[in-house]
């Protein structure tokens, strides 16, 4: 068993842990690795219904976790499925499910098998967008979705020690044929990543590397942005001068604004670089937009940011503030 993993899980020993187990080979030794630690996990699957094999899948990892001792719980998607973008819908399904469970059972953490050829894969994705330092420092072993810690073991460990592992341990697993469907980006990449080593000299290790230096940068900065954010939300709503945001340096703004908007809209990202700096250039004039599920508003030297559909008067939103601050001051 892989030491960055016994190292990693070690501080989960006493924890109520939940894994998602697709039955591919990553999530599989995920499995099977946590169950020989003896954690505290229950196998969350979901069955999408949208490949002949589904049920086959969801079979086997039934009976690997009954093999196991490990609980499991299936969940169907039985919703109507979109005729364009499926893998995300999907994906979101999958996360909505396993996350209410999650709330439902009281579960410390969530365990997905994202490993590092995901990992680099990510990497190169955002690079191709001109993504800036929190999509370049790729996926966190640590993050939260919809109020549940996701925590990611094996991003330190490549797709062929798994198989490795599996295969030599007589452990069955599934392949997903659209792992090898070149109409997705991703698997374009993972196709052609050897490129980089073989023709330019750009190791998988050295992409591992600067996706740890980046996270470090990218950790220094959400610490500081969480700091400024408190500063300017009152309730569902943040408030605050327009120097207050151009005065701060260009990553800071970009990084503040787009906390804001996930906050505020409930969403599981911020928008992507681009909508970001549209909306700092937007912002540096009188404007009302939407953006993240939020409406952003500037008049004269404040900007507001309110869940979309939300009521936009800065000037309540003022007279509101001063009667709280009042509050406060008369009960210190």
């Amino acid at each position: 068993m892989n030491e960055k993993f016994l190292d990693f899980i070690n501080k989960y020993s006493e924890s109520r842990l939940a894994i998602a187990v697709s039955g591919g080979v990553d999530s599989v030794c995920l499995l099977c690795w946590a169950a020989k630690c003896g954690l505290n996990v229950t196998a969350l699957h979901v069955n999408h219904g949208l490949r002949d094999a589904a049920d086959t899948e969801t079979q086997y990892v039934q009976d690997l976790c009954q093999k196991l001792n490990v609980p499991c719980h299936v969940f169907y998607w039985t919703a109507d499925k979109p005729l364009t973008g499926l893998e995300a819908a999907a994906r979101d399904a999958r996360y909505k499910f396993m996350t209410d469970w999650c709330h439902e059972h009281n579960i410390d953490a969530l365990m997905v098998a994202h490993q590092a050829d995901d990992q680099i894969e990510t990497f190169l994705m955002n690079l191709s967008r001109g993504s800036g330092v929190s999509g370049l420092s790729a996926m966190q072993p640590e993050s939260y979705r919809d109020g549940i810690k996701i925590v990611r073991p094996l991003l330190g460990i490549f797709r062929s020690e798994l198989i490795k592992y599996c295969d030599d341990n007589g452990i069955k697993y599934f392949s997903d044929e659209m792992n090898d469907d070149e109409s997705y980006t991703r698997v374009k990449i993972r196709k052609n990543r050897h490129l980089l080593s073989e023709k330019m000299g750009i190791s998988d290790a050295r992409i591992l590397l600067a996706i740890e230096n980046l996270s470090r940068a990218r950790n220094a900065l959400d610490s500081n942005i969480d700091t400024l954010v408190q500063s300017v939300m009152y309730d569902n709503y943040a408030l605050f001068s327009d120097s207050f945001l151009f005065d701060l340096p260009p990553d800071i703004s970009l990084k503040f604004i787009g906390v804001l908007i996930q906050t505020i809209g409930g969403n599981n990202y911020q928008p992507r670089l681009n909508s970001l700096m549209f909306a700092l250039s937007k912002l540096k004039s009188d404007c009302k937009f939407t953006l993240g599920h939020c409406t952003l508003r500037r008049f004269k030297n404040q900007i507001l940011i309110v869940p979309e559909g939300a009521k936009t008067s800065i000037r309540k939103k003022n007279e509101k503030i001063k009667r709280l601050q009042k509050i406060k001051s008369n009960q210190s």
